[in-house]
């Protein structure tokens, strides 16, 4: 056990261990999905603002992915060093004030930049925040990374579906984003002094690469993460111009996927304890390929509204199964297989999209939705040496 966890169990009496580092971790995810998810609905918009086609859309979103992966890779160094609260802190303040000039950027090269900067920010901030939900679940003794990623997913539902229901209701986009960059400002300050003042073993390597089991583990995250953010990235582009449903309401095919796929989560502790790691991995895989093959294959917006809800509710508990075996592996220090999972993970949430752009330029973005049904499928093959302990 990491000599961190007696620290954090350490609370009042009276409390349950690490009640207020809970929170503040449940605070953090909420923070991470409301900032990334408030881009979603914002996407055709800039698609149609700049003139950008599918595949110039697909470099755009590379930017993101590329300021991700760069610095994900240092996050469990950065943490073990300064700990989360100072990492969580500085980055969550930069993603909140770089938000709005994804509304701002008025050329292509300005809005390349600003996703950069995003992607960098939100990119150490998911890392470190995964690093103390390890920290916190194992001092707390039972289940908990699924209601932590629950709080992701209503993030989400909160980022997206404020973006939407504010342009909707009028709103200029401006006003929704920064709607939305001022309250995940004033979550994370209120949480700051719970945040942990450390992350890890300082004497372990700033940098390692995934080895053993951790490289596995991170295979499977990148499926997931990747179909994770197809739906982010493209469902609300494939509502508006291959169903055509107009601006204001397509942002709400990621609304659907995000709401199942928060049930899901905060149910998932109890799910995976009921059912099992192996058969949560397994068939949630199975489930989540059968929503993108429903969305892909029916001619309607119903039913790609539909197959993006399948899609959550299969996703849903997969990944905080994958992080909670990276903190059970002996193959690496904790803070260094959470970051090496978690890079792993969202090159496919981050760079996976960009590629479908390309392939979407080439064939069409039907048929890169419907590839990725095929991914999930080998995923599920996979699911019992990803979950062995």
């Amino acid at each position: 056990m990491n000599e961190s966890t007696p620290r954090i169990a350490a609370v009042a009496d009276g409390d349950a261990p690490g009640f207020r580092e809970q929170v503040s971790t449940r605070i953090a995810f909420f923070v991470a999905g409301l900032t990334v998810s408030a881009w979603a609905p914002l996407i055709p918009h800039a698609k149609r603002r700049l003139g950008l086609d599918d595949a110039q859309l697909g470099l755009m979103l590379l930017c993101l992915g590329i300021g991700s992966v760069l610095v994900m890779p240092l996050a469990g160094g950065l943490a073990a060093r300064f700990g989360c609260r100072r990492v969580l802190a500085a980055t969550g303040a930069i993603v909140c004030a770089v938000l709005p000039f994804l509304v701002l950027a008025g050329t292509s090269p300005g809005l390349a930049i600003t996703l950069l900067v995003i992607g960098a920010g939100i990119g150490i901030f998911d890392v470190v925040m995964n690093i103390q939900a390890v920290i916190v679940e194992r001092a707390s003794r039972r289940a908990m990374m699924s209601g932590f990623h629950g709080m992701y997913s209503v993030g989400g539902i909160a980022g997206a579906g404020g973006v939407s229901g504010l342009i909707a209701l009028g709103a200029t986009p401006l006003s929704a984003v920064l709607a939305m960059a001022a309250t995940a400002a004033v979550l994370l300050a209120g949480s700051l002094r719970a945040l942990l003042p450390y992350g890890g073993e300082a004497d372990h390597p700033a940098f390692a690469l995934p080895r053993g089991r951790v490289l596995l583990i991170g295979a499977v995250c990148f499926s997931m993460f990747l179909a994770e953010g197809a739906v982010l990235d493209w469902s609300a582009v494939f509502l508006a111009t291959v169903r055509h449903l107009d601006l204001a309401t397509a942002g709400f095919g990621y609304v659907a996927f995000a709401i199942t796929m928060t049930l899901g989560r905060l149910t998932g502790d109890r799910i995976v304890q009921a059912l099992g790691r192996l058969r949560v991995v397994m068939f949630g895989a199975l489930l989540a390929a059968a929503g993108f093959a429903l969305a892909v294959l029916v001619p309607s917006w119903l039913a790609a509204m539909a197959g993006f809800a399948l899609v959550g509710a299969g996703a849903a508990n997969v990944v905080p199964v994958m992080f909670s075996a990276a903190g059970r592996q002996h193959s690496m220090p904790t803070h260094l297989a959470v970051a090496a999972v978690t890079t792993m993970g969202y090159a496919g949430v981050l760079l996976g999209p960009a590629a479908l752009g390309f392939i979407a330029h080439a064939s069409s973005l039907s048929i890169a939705l419907g590839l990725l049904a095929l991914l999930l499928a080998g995923v599920a093959m996979l699911a019992r040496r990803a979950v062995a302990d």
